[in-house]
């Protein structure tokens, strides 16, 4: 008997992309009830940190990783009128407080230093010592502010029983207990920057045809965001412009967001399963917009099996190659930390689809 090929079971394979989105769905609505709830009581102990609304449609501040893995930004308050570091200093701290006889290393790709002083406007608590070194508004204070409010909320909200901290992360993760099952959160802090553009994301570069000059303005007037993620320096993220984009991708009539739910799914059926898969659906979104700056014509879109495959090809050689150039920040690697051993199992998986393109079916 014939195996069935992806051109035959992109019905199939869609079906099961419509079984996985009820159920996250489903996930989402619960995580955000326990989100609002938690992040509602932190705003009240701690004006700096803003209460997550709840969503009936799409909620930016929740992007699903994985159906058991998710970030959950944290928008912080009492920051506004951000503007680029006129100047360069080095910085000689340590978060204990100690004196370093060589500067910090300066930060790199998607990466920066958050001065209080960058704000036209900002509440005097951002000024405190508990947040601030020097200046510095450091992401790693904040995440300890933050952990301890996280911590204190749980008790508070009588939600012991279906929420718990996880403890072995410098970053402040939870485990919550769903109806399907259990999901875990990376809560982040984010400072919000709706009216500027990054300048270290100079994009779109000359001469590409996608996406188009009014669509990438329309973009960029959706600002940046920068995660407390690491210990000195602060990640930018452009969670909401790569959301407006991907809403916009198949205006033409194409298949560019079919292609990118199979692709998904099986990546997290066959490819890469796993509560926290070395590839999530950050990469994936990534590799498609790659491709469609490569292939920028609506015809290139019109066929599913053709532009699905081609997607998967581009997602062989970027694991294959460990290297994954971020879409908005170009010098910046997605793959740069991710373990190798599991990448290389990935290539070999997506290698052996690529030699003989079937998928099972469920």
């Amino acid at each position: 008997m014939k195996s069935p090929t992806v051109g035959d079971l992109e019905d199939c394979l869609l079906a099961k992309v419509d079984e996985r989105r009820q159920q996250v769905s489903q996930i989402v609505e619960e995580v955000q009830r326990v989100v609002h709830h938690l992040t509602a009581e932190i705003s009240h102990q701690d004006i700096r940190f803003q209460t997550v609304p709840y969503s009936d449609t799409y909620n930016g501040n929740i992007k699903v990783l994985a159906p058991s893995q998710f970030l959950v930004t944290i928008p912080v308050k009492g920051l506004a009128g951000y503007r680029e570091a006129r100047e360069q200093r080095w910085r000689y701290y340590t978060l204990q407080g100690t004196r370093l006889s060589c500067p910090l290393q300066d930060p790199e790709g998607l990466q920066q230093w958050l001065e209080v002083e960058q704000f036209m406007k900002s509440l005097w608590q951002w000024h405190e010592a508990d947040v601030n070194i020097e200046g510095d508004i450091v992401p790693a204070k904040v995440v300890q502010v933050f952990r301890k409010l996280v911590e204190n909320a749980i008790g508070t909200c009588h939600l012991s029983g279906k929420v718990s901290m996880l403890t072995h992360h410098s970053a402040v993760w939870v485990a919550v207990e769903t109806a399907i099952g259990q999901v875990e959160l990376e809560l982040v802090p984010a400072v919000e920057i709706p009216t500027a553009w990054s300048a270290k994301a100079r994009w779109p570069p000359c001469l590409r045809r996608w996406p188009s000059r009014q669509r990438v303005e329309c973009i960029k007037s959706f600002g940046f965001a920068l995660l407390a993620c690491s210990h000195y320096h602060w990640q930018l993220s452009f969670l909401q412009a790569e959301q407006v984009l991907l809403e916009q991708l198949d205006e033409d009539g194409g298949c560019r967001r079919k292609c990118l739910r199979a692709l998904r799914q099986m990546k997290e059926d066959v490819w890469c399963p796993g509560r926290r898969p070395v590839i999530t659906s950050h990469h994936l979104q990534t590799v498609l917009f790659w491709t469609c700056e490569k292939y920028p014509r609506p015809k290139d879109w019109r066929v599913f099996s053709k532009a699905f495959l081609r997607l998967v090809r581009k997602l062989h050689k970027c694991v294959s190659q460990h290297f994954l150039k971020h879409y908005f920040v170009r010098k910046s690697n997605l793959l740069r930390f991710a373990n190798s051993g599991d990448l290389d199992a990935v290539a070999q998986r997506l290698a052996l689809f690529l030699k003989n393109p079937q998928i099972s079916p469920p």
